[in-house]
Formats: structure tokens, C-alpha cells, sequence
């Protein structure tokens, strides 16, 4: 079947003749002349997937084509967590959906399920089987059924797709060992240590302590194997199409299930490219690109998320930048945000906040940003050296300082968390930890609550989908029998995931205001058409060293977001609200719903406090 095959589905038809010329341009630069056969098998994959594509989900199909908006909206909430951690089974999730609709949740990601290799397998991202399921969560039917539940509810499911590796066990893997030649072909495989070699000579070390190298000697495939991350997860060669074409076909698979949202774990590392990190290569962006091409055709429904915890400089082409504007994941991770909200609850103070994110150009206006407080992932101190040094600081240092404070070593910390991944080289020390316990509330800090709730404050005024870690919206402090289960001793993340306390839920304990606070200001949110995600996002100088300044523009008028992350009071100043045209009668603060408290013009801050200050009527 070729791509001029007339298909009985006007619309598939249609996405196809719009689509094709731009999938075969972007496959002819990655593989050249190989690129027509490869948009044949592709085009041949997405017109399977339709034909089998449910009637219900086409029905979405339909609605996200009438509502392209649907993922940037205000209202939109995201909310993470491991199945098992949180309810059990699939159908135990199931069975908690009015209380993820009652915390307003419309996007929910549930960690690693697809069927892993048995332990150790790095929490789930060693893949077996990408088409089932974790017995122990259940079978695809299980999550079939889930996806639909969800859906009842306006609450879409985000999947984890591992696209740079699988798990040695994998059956590619397997029958690369056993000889054959296709499937050796699908990973990087050399006889010698020459071209590793080469390779190693600029490539970092991702879990130094306990996985060093990127290279692993297999003595049933009697050669040298790609392994950035562990060895038993082997890097796939994304030079050889056949992968790209399997992965097409696996995404299909799985949104044909029900899946809305995949989040392309671990993309910076796709592509090899000697002489370089081997990290955020230009055919990366390609290969998404393509890949979200196909999904558009087939379902159009499906929206991609890049998983890219990279540096600020390279983020903003995971959201397309240039040609690719638009073209390449719809969402994307804002981990420089994230880094940055915990850089000023230890500092005090915004500069070198503003100083990066005023770095980032405007994501296309059709994308969004993952913004998070915390995720299931360590927390690495990505501080551009520029970024400091422009504003007087130490990058070195500041980094070190950061460390220091989260695992509770510098003096007067209120934090607690504990050092993960320490590199004698580099002197990198990433940090493992709950919110609320680098928040201070392990420590008892009575600034602890109000840190938590400041922090989700930035993150839900900043622009994107909002997306609270299980259990942040209970004040969850570290677990502290992270260890006490073998398979997690030697990997302290586990510390920041806990089960879901359900009879703290419901017993409706909230001794600290974070259930209540943050239920509200999620709700306050999604009223302020302001926070829309195609809305620009600005970060203005500091007036006051101690208040970042978030400003949103919209057609009904500007919304400044004003968050003082000091412990002591502070003020918005007057020449800001002027210049906004916020100096005005009617002034609000949408979090509180009243008139802000004015001094010759300035907008007082209390200590830890964010104000949302727009011009409407006071309620």
C-alpha cells in the first residue's frame, strides 16, 4: 500500500496529502536517500493504526482538532505519580478518579508501566516490553479500561515511552545476541574498544557512582555495547530506521489504547555524534519531528511531551525553534524553572532567577511548558555559568551552596535531603528529597507550608500545565523506609516516593494548610484567562531583590504575578504597577480576592507570599 492509496477516511485522507511533503523532507535529512522507503513503511504504519483506531477515540480525534488549545488552558492541572504507589493496580487508579477531578486534575502521568525487566530495572525505564503491561498493575485490557475512565472525566493519560534504550532482556536485544544480523543492527555494537573509546573521550557519566562508562562488554553478543545509563539498558541506534518505524508503530499501539500523551524519556540521547556530549543533537529534533508527524495523521488526538532535562541554552528546541516552530513535542519540561524556584527559597533573593529565565525565548504559541516544583527524578543544579557570572556570582559556588543547603550540611538549612549521585570530578552532587521536606517541614520550620505553597505559586503563574507530584498536595515528607526494599537500597530517589497515605485523604488532615492552599490557587487559576499558555510570559528586572516578577498579557488586560521569596516583607513597586497600568481603581489581587494593601503605590508582600495583581472587580 502506498502513500497515494486512496483511504476510505476523508479526514485521515486529508491530514495525509497535508502532512506527507513535510515527513518526507524531514526524513530525507536524517537519512538521505533512504528516506522515500521510509516514509512508505511509515505511511503504511499510520494507515494501519487508523483503520483499527476505535470509534471513541476518533470521536477525540475530532474534538482535539476542533480544540488544539485543549493542554494550554488555565483549568488544565497535571498530576504524577507511580501506579502502584499510589493506588495499587490500574484499576485501583481507577477507582480514585473523583479524587484526582476533585483536585481539578485534566492531564495525568503515571510513572513507568509498560513491562520493565525484572530488578534492577532504574524504576521501570529498563523496557522489556513495550506492549504490556507490569503484571503486577495489571494487563493492557486493565489499561484500556482505565483510559477510558480517565476520559469520562476529562482527564487525560500520560504515558512514559523510552525511546534512547531498552532492557538487555528486550527481545531486539535478545535476538541481537543470538545472532541476528537485522536486529544487532538496531543498537551500537563494536567489536573493539576503538570507537567506544573515541567516543568516551567527550562523553559525560550519567550515574557515575554506580554505572560508569557508556560502554558495556556483553559476553553472549561477544562485543561492546552502548550503555549510557546502566548496562543492562542498551542504547538504540536511531541512525537505522528500522527503529524510528518500530517506535512509530509502538506509539499507534499504544494511543489506539487510549494513551493521550507520551513523554519521550530520555530524548536529548538519541542521536551519536563523535566528538561531541552525544546530547541535544540537530536529528534529534528530526526524529520528533517525524514521529509527531506520523502520530498527527494516525490520531490526531496524541500529543508528545520531551522528556529534556538539559541546559537552559538547549531546552527551548525540544518546544521547536526556527523551522521546526511548532513542529516538533507539544510540551516540554521546564526544569530550568524548577532549578530555579529552589535556587530562591535557599537564597532569598531573584537575581540570578531573572537574570535565566529572561533567557528563554517564548515557546511557539501552539506548545506549553511542563512547570513542576518537584518530579520523581533528582534534582541536578542545571545553573548556566553565564547566567550567574552575569549577575555576580559564583556558578561554582552557588552550586555548591545549593548542595549543601538541600542535604541539610550548610548551616541554618531548614532542608532535608539527601545527596544523590556525588562526582568526585565535577564535584556535581544532585539532591534526592519530598518537597515538603526540603521545604522545611521535616526540619519543623514554621516558614515550611508557605515555602510549598509559594513554590506552586511561580510554577502555576509562570505558563504551561502545572503539574503537582503525588503527594506535594499533602505535605508527604521523605519515606523513611526508602531502603527497606532491596531493589531500591542503592538508589535514594525512592526517598521522595511514598505510598499515597489514602487514610490521611480520608481522615481530611490538613495540619498545615498545603491541601487547602493549593486547592485554592489552582481553582483561582483557572478563572484568569491571563494564564492561558499561548499568553506571553515575561520576567521583569527586580525592583525589590526579594520579588520575582511574572507579567502575562492578555486582551482582558495584564496579570502581574509577584512572589517574594524572602522571609522577610517586601513590596511590588509602584513604577511596576505604572507601567502595566495597574495604578489604578480596581486594582486585585486574585489570590486573595481583595484590594492589595498599598504604601505610596507599592504593593506590600508578606514573607514567602505571591499576589496575583490584575484589574477586576473585587468580590
Amino acid at each position: 500500500m502506498t502513500a497515494s492509496t486512496p483511504d476510505p477516511d476523508p479526514g485521515f485522507a486529508a491530514r495525509l496529502e497535508a502532512d506527507l511533503p513535510d515527513l518526507r523532507a524531514t526524513l530525507e535529512r536524517v537519512y538521505g536517500d533512504a528516506a522515500p522507503d521510509v516514509a512508505e513503511r511509515l505511511v503504511a504504519i499510520a494507515r494501519a493504526a487508523h483503520a483499527e483506531r476505535p470509534d471513541d477515540l476518533r470521536a477525540l480525534d475530532d474534538q482535539r482538532l476542533r480544540e488544539p488549545d485543549w493542554f494550554q488552558r488555565p483549568s488544565m492541572v497535571g498530576y504524577a505519580a507511580y501506579a502502584d504507589r499510589f493506588a495499587g493496580t490500574l484499576r485501583g487508579v481507577g477507582e480514585r478518579t473523583a479524587y484526582l477531578r476533585d483536585l481539578g486534575v485534566g492531564y495525568l502521568h503515571l510513572m513507568p508501566l509498560l513491562t520493565p525487566r525484572p530488578a534492577p530495572n532504574d524504576g521501570g525505564y529498563a523496557v522489556m516490553d513495550y506492549r504490556s503491561v507490569r503484571p503486577d498493575l495489571g494487563d493492557v485490557d486493565d489499561l484500556r479500561a482505565l483510559t477510558r475512565t480517565l476520559r469520562a472525566e476529562g482527564i487525560s493519560l500520560c504515558l512514559d515511552l523510552v525511546l534512547n534504550h531498552v532492557a538487555r532482556e528486550h527481545a531486539w536485544a535478545a535476538a541481537a545476541r543470538a545472532g541476528d544480523r537485522d536486529r544487532r543492527a538496531y543498537f551500537h555494537v563494536h567489536e573493539d574498544r576503538a570507537v567506544p573509546d573515541a567516543y568516551e573521550a567527550t562523553l559525560p557519566e550519567v550515574f557515575p557512582d554506580f554505572a560508569p562508562g557508556n560502554f558495556t562488554f556483553d559476553d553472549e553478543l561477544d562485543a561492546w555495547v552502548w550503555t549510557t545509563f546502566n548496562d543492562y539498558q542498551w542504547d538504540l541506534d536511531w541512525s537505522n530506521p528500522a527503529v524510528l518505524c518500530e517506535f512509530a508503530d509502538i506509539i499507534l499501539a499504544l494511543a489506539n489504547v487510549g494513551v493521550e500523551v507520551f513523554r519521550l524519556d530520555a530524548i536529548a540521547f538519541l542521536w551519536k555524534r563523535l566528538g561531541t556530549d552525544c546530547q541535544n543533537q540537530p536529528e534529534v529534533h528530526e526524529l520528533t519531528r517525524a514521529l509527531r508527524t506520523v502520530a498527527r495523521v494516525a490520531a490526531p488526538a496524541v500529543a508528545f511531551k520531551a522528556e529534556a532535562i538539559v541546559g537552559p541554552a538547549d531546552l527551548p528546541a525540544y518546544l521547536g525553534v526556527g523551522e521546526h516552530a511548532g513542529r516538533v513535542s507539544d510540551l516540554a519540561y521546564h526544569n530550568g524553572l524548577m532549578v530555579q524556584v529552589w535556587s530562591m527559597l535557599a537564597s532569598g533573593e531573584v537575581r540570578l532567577a531573572t537574570r535565566a529565565l529572561q533567557q528563554l525565548p517564548q515557546p511557539p504559541s501552539t506548545t506549553a511548558w511542563i512547570t513542576y516544583v518537584r518530579c520523581h527524578d533528582d534534582i541536578g543544579w542545571a545553573i548556566a555559568d553565564d547566567d550567574a557570572l552575569a549577575v555576580g556570582i559564583d556558578p561554582f559556588a552557588h552550586r555548591r551552596f545549593l548542595s549543601d543547603w538541600y542535604c541539610g550540611a550548610f548551616p541554618g538549612s531548614w532542608a532535608r535531603g539527601l545527596v544523590f549521585q556525588h562526582n568526585e570530578a565535577t564535584g556535581d552532587r544532585r539532591i534526592s528529597g519530598s518537597t515538603a521536606s526540603l521545604a522545611g517541614l521535616e526540619a519543623g520550620d514554621p516558614g515550611a507550608a508557605a515555602r510549598i505553597l509559594l513554590a506552586y505559586a511561580v510554577v502555576c503563574s509562570f505558563g504551561g500545565i502545572p503539574v503537582v507530584w503525588m503527594g506535594d498536595e499533602l505535605g508527604l515528607l521523605n519515606d523513611a523506609g526508602w531502603a527497606d526494599d532491596p531493589a531500591h537500597a542503592d538508589d535514594n530517589r525512592w526517598v521522595h516516593r511514598p505510598r499515597m497515605p489514602w487514610d490521611v485523604v480520608a481522615a481530611g488532615e490538613d495540619p498545615h494548610g498545603i491541601t487547602a492552599g493549593l486547592r485554592h490557587l489552582l481553582g483561582v487559576r483557572a478563572g484568569l484567562p491571563q494564564l492561558h499558555a499561548a499568553s506571553p510570559t515575561e520576567i521583569w528586572d527586580p525592583r525589590d531583590p526579594r520579588v520575582l516578577l511574572v507579567v502575562r498579557r492578555h486582551p482582558d488586560g495584564p496579570l502581574l504575578a509577584a512572589h517574594n521569596v524572602s522571609g522577610e516583607e517586601a513590596w511590588v513597586a509602584a513604577d511596576v504597577l505604572h507601567w502595566l497600568g495597574l495604578h489604578v481603581d480596581g486594582l486585585r489581587d486574585a489570590l486573595t480576592g481583595a484590594v492589595p494593601e498599598l504604601r505610596d503605590g507599592a504593593v506590600r508582600l508578606a514573607p514567602l507570599a505571591s499576589a496575583w495583581l490584575h484589574v477586576g472587580a473585587v468580590t
